[in-house]
C-alpha cells in the first residue's frame, strides 16, 4: 500500500461499490477526517470547505454531493473496505 496523501485531489463523487480502489487508497486520510468530523457533529458545509476544499457558498450542489459521497465511502471503508487493506490493498 502506498502512503496516503495529505492533500489529494478530491473528485466530485467518491467511488461506490464493493471494490477497493486506488482512489480509496489515496484518500484514506480524507476518509478519516470525514469520519472524525461526522462523529463530532460538524456541519457539512464546514467539512466541505475544510476537508474537501470545495466552497459550498459558490458551489453548493457540488459541495453537498462530494460531501455525501465521500462520507458514505468513508463509512463503507470503516465497516467493510478495511478488509481490503488487510489483504494488501488495491
Amino acid at each position: 500500500m502506498k502512503k496516503p496523501l495529505l492533500d489529494p485531489h478530491i473528485a466530485d463523487v467518491a467511488p461506490a461499490g464493493a471494490a477497493f480502489t486506488e482512489y480509496d487508497e489515496e484518500h484514506m486520510i480524507t476518509y478519516m477526517r470525514l469520519l472524525d468530523a461526522d462523529q463530532q457533529g460538524a456541519h457539512w458545509r464546514d467539512v466541505s470547505r475544510i476537508v474537501l476544499r470545495i466552497d459550498p457558498d459558490t458551489e453548493a450542489d457540488r459541495a453537498r454531493l462530494a460531501f455525501e459521497s465521500h462520507l458514505s465511502r468513508a463509512r463503507w471503508m470503516a465497516e467493510q473496505g478495511y478488509r481490503h487493506l488487510l489483504r494488501g490493498g488495491a
